[in-house]
């Protein structure tokens, strides 16, 4: 048999490629990763639902294309299960080599699904050179999602916690605005019938609402060992029944006598800064001081935890096992570890979302780029964060999702 022509053995690794037979980038052989993702063109699935986090998506898009010769495409989505979909029926029509889909902002309930349906590459996080800088050992959250251990097959990007802010003008009357806030559960049911109609959630199934029905079981419930284990295990009425008997009581002194829902956490941001709520939360804990930058919400405005403390959770990028531009996706996640990319995304200019890197580790002109704006009177308190409540197991969100729908939904 003939040698192939110098030609045809220079189009061979595209060949290969092209039909599915060249192994996999090796995460371990970084230079390679890096060779091989020079000029691919990347599929980024992530929520599209606010503008801060858009523009930083194009911020990435515009780092990565500079130093990586990388084009990073943000597919915008409204739900990340809408990707997830998306990997699974290419996978059933056995297209295993030429997905759509080539990294995903998920965590929770869709990492499980598609760690169960083999639909993720990897392990490879570890691997990434600035995975490092998260320090795993003293930092287990970085590599649990939602109980589960990731295993690899996700990278962090984000910390996010469910973070109460307030109109601190509009509750002056109430004597001192911070005393008379809601400091658990119970107190919000109480504070919501002194002031009808000045407060809500988003309508379920958007991921901030069904995180404060995670919250609210979490302190309701006196079988909390149940929510860390799959929720077939347990009686589902049984442990729920505190958390409908308290909605009920709720809902008729939220906004619009809670007959409509907000649909995202971004719209009930702006219904604070119309003045139509006067205490709102959301899970990205400097939403409130960069919307007051930003002019969205009035300088009067303040944040705080609640002394009961929050549902906290790190959020994760991901590799489908059927993307075709694996080691493109990996210089990504990568990227977004590094300290230039992650104290850009905690800039309250840009979007305000925490950091997973160990800060204090960090060399010191590194540590510099994270200073938080001490100025900004909608900043939360240093320490605030430290009160954080672990998210149940994944499968426990679908459920409620669906019980709430199924209750609520139509009245």
């Amino acid at each position: 048999m003939r040698a192939p022509s110098l030609r045809l053995a220079a189009l061979l690794p595209a060949l290969l490629t092209s039909t599915g037979l060249m192994a996999a980038p090796d995460p371990a052989d970084w230079p390679a990763v890096l060779e091989e993702a020079r000029g691919q063109t990347v599929y980024w699935y992530a929520w599209a639902g606010d503008q801060r986090t858009n523009d930083y998506i194009d911020w990435v898009a515009e780092r990565v294309d500079e130093r990586f010769d990388i084009d990073l495409e943000h597919v915008k989505v409204g739900n990340t299960a809408e990707a997830v979909s998306r990997v699974l029926a290419e996978k059933q029509a056995g297209n295993d080599t030429a997905g759509n889909v080539d990294l995903i902002w998920l965590n929770g309930e869709n990492f499980a699904a598609m760690k169960e349906s083999d639909l993720l590459f990897g392990p490879f996080a570890r691997a990434l050179p600035n995975f490092a800088l998260t320090r795993p050992a003293d930092n287990p959250e970085v590599v649990t999602d939602f109980t589960l251990p990731t295993e690899g097959y996700e990278s962090p990007w984000g910390r996010s916690q469910i973070t109460y802010y307030y109109d601190s003008d509009a509750l002056r009357g109430n004597g001192d605005a911070h005393d008379a806030l809601p400091q658990d559960i119970e107190g919000l049911l109480a504070w919501a019938k002194a002031n009808p109609g000045r407060f809500t959630y988003p309508r379920i199934p958007d991921f901030t609402g069904s995180t404060f029905l995670k919250q609210a079981l979490i302190e309701l419930t006196d079988r909390d060992e149940a929510l860390y284990a799959p929720v077939e295990e347990s009686d589902f009425a049984a442990v729920t029944a505190p958390l409908w008997d308290y909605l009920d009581a709720l809902h008729p002194h939220l906004w619009r006598g809670g007959r409509q829902f907000p649909a995202s956490s971004p719209e009930m941001r702006r219904l604070m800064g119309d003045g139509a709520l006067s205490l709102a939360f959301t899970f990205t804990p400097s939403e409130p001081a960069a919307a007051v930058a930003d002019y969205e919400l009035p300088p009067s405005t303040r944040s705080y935890v609640p002394d009961s403390g929050t549902l906290g959770n790190v959020h994760f990028v991901a590799i489908p096992y059927n993307s075709p531009h694996q080691a493109g996706a990996m210089v990504i996640a990568d990227y977004l570890l590094s300290p230039e990319a992650q104290a850009t995304k905690q800039d309250l200019d840009v979007w305000g979302d925490r950091t997973v890197l160990d800060v204090a580790r960090l060399p010191a002109e590194d540590q510099a780029r994270f200073a938080l704006d001490a100025e900004n009177p909608a900043m939360l308190p240093a320490g605030a964060l430290a009160r954080t409540l672990p998210e149940p197991h994944p499968s426990w969100m679908t459920s409620l999702q669906d019980a709430w729908q199924a209750r609520y939904v139509g009245r």
